[in-house]
């Protein structure tokens, strides 16, 4: 029984124009490099202990950035809509 035995044949891909370094084939994200919690091989624990490091000590930056979008976000729809500002002044 022939088909029983089957071996996978193996071939060896090598880029025609790639010429950086490390595998190319390795996926990543982009931003794993920056995180504590990616990339590394720890322990369980550690893994844990930086996620809730993170979690409690957020980068200020990034929660102004994402206010800052979401208030330009809502005045494009209040525009959008045709919002009258007069109902909140009595005249």
């Amino acid at each position: 029984m022939g088909f029983l035995k089957r071996t996978h044949k193996r071939f060896d891909y090598k880029p025609r124009y790639y010429k950086g370094e490390g595998n190319p084939f390795k996926i990543e994200h982009k931003l794993d490099k920056f995180r504590k919690t990616t990339g590394k091989n720890k322990g369980l624990k550690t893994k844990f202990t930086d996620a809730l490091d993170e979690l409690k000590n957020p980068d200020k930056k990034v929660n102004k950035t994402v206010i800052y979008i979401a208030l330009i976000l809502v005045l494009i729809f209040l525009y959008i809509i045709d919002f009258d500002l007069s109902i909140f002044f009595n005249n």
